[in-house]
């Protein structure tokens, strides 16, 4: 059984974080994926694909794999350089600006 660890990536449809601070463990799938014919719906039998665990830190998600046996990969996170800059967006709407608010 193989399983992969990693930290999801922030959603492309928002600039917020949100739930990108938990380590995922992931079970990758064994067999591979069949459509149904009157349906046209993707199927599988393993069960295990369907599992997702989430962890504080990549070290217990690495110990309990450990303890359960599950072969694992870690993916290391691409960490990302924040946005934040001074006079942007906020600068627009703060109380001590000198002179009118123009477009």
């Amino acid at each position: 059984m193989r399983a992969r660890i990693y930290k999801p990536a922030k959603t492309a449809m928002s600039s917020g974080t949100a739930k990108t601070n938990l380590w995922v463990l992931e079970h990758v799938s064994g067999t591979p994926r069949s459509v149904d014919p009157l349906m046209g719906w993707t199927s599988s039998s393993d069960t295990q694909a369907q599992v997702k665990l989430t962890f504080d830190t990549k070290e217990a998600a690495v110990e309990y794999a450990q303890a359960k046996g599950i072969d694992v990969v870690v993916q290391e996170p691409k960490v990302r350089k924040p946005v934040i800059r001074p006079g942007g967006y906020g600068e627009n709407f703060a109380t001590n600006r000198r002179g009118a608010w123009t477009h």
